[in-house]
C-alpha cells in the first residue's frame, strides 16, 4: 500500500509538474467593437468648377485698351508691332521678363517670346 501511495504522489507532482510546462496562448487585445452609426445624407456644398482657362484671348465687352484691335499681331514678330500715340497706355514686355501685377484697364500689355521674338499675345492690363 505504501508503494501504490508512493506511486500515486510521484504521478500527481509527473502531472502537475507537465500542465505547469505546457503553453498556454497569450490573451490577445481585444478591440472595442462599436455599434455601426446610422448613414446620413448631408448636403455637401461644392461651388462650381471655373472654366478652363483659354489660351485664346477673348475680348472683355468693355475693351478699354483697345486690344481687340491688335489681335493680328499675334503669331508675328515684334518688330511689327506699331509705335503708339500714347506709349503711356502699352507695354511690350518678353515672356520671362519680370513686370508689375496692378491690372491698368486702359493699358494694353502685349507679350513675346523672350527665344523666338514672336507675339504671343495682345490683351488689356
Amino acid at each position: 500500500m505504501k508503494q501504490v501511495l508512493t506511486v500515486a504522489v510521484i504521478m500527481t507532482f509527473a502531472c502537475v509538474g507537465l500542465a505547469s510546462c505546457s503553453s498556454t496562448p497569450e490573451p490577445q487585445p481585444q478591440t472595442e467593437v462599436q455599434p455601426p452609426r446610422p448613414q446620413t445624407q448631408t448636403p455637401v456644398h461644392r461651388p462650381p468648377s471655373p472654366p478652363a482657362p483659354s489660351s485664346s484671348y477673348k475680348p472683355m465687352a468693355d475693351d478699354q485698351c483697345g486690344a481687340t484691335a491688335l489681335q493680328y499681331l499675334v503669331g508675328k514678330p515684334r518688330t511689327e508691332i506699331p509705335v503708339p500715340l500714347n506709349p503711356g497706355s502699352r507695354r511690350v514686355v518678353c515672356s520671362t521678363c519680370i513686370v508689375t501685377q496692378e491690372y491698368r484697364a486702359d493699358r494694353q500689355t502685349i507679350v513675346f517670346s523672350s527665344e523666338t521674338g514672336i507675339i504671343q499675345s495682345v490683351k488689356c492690363g
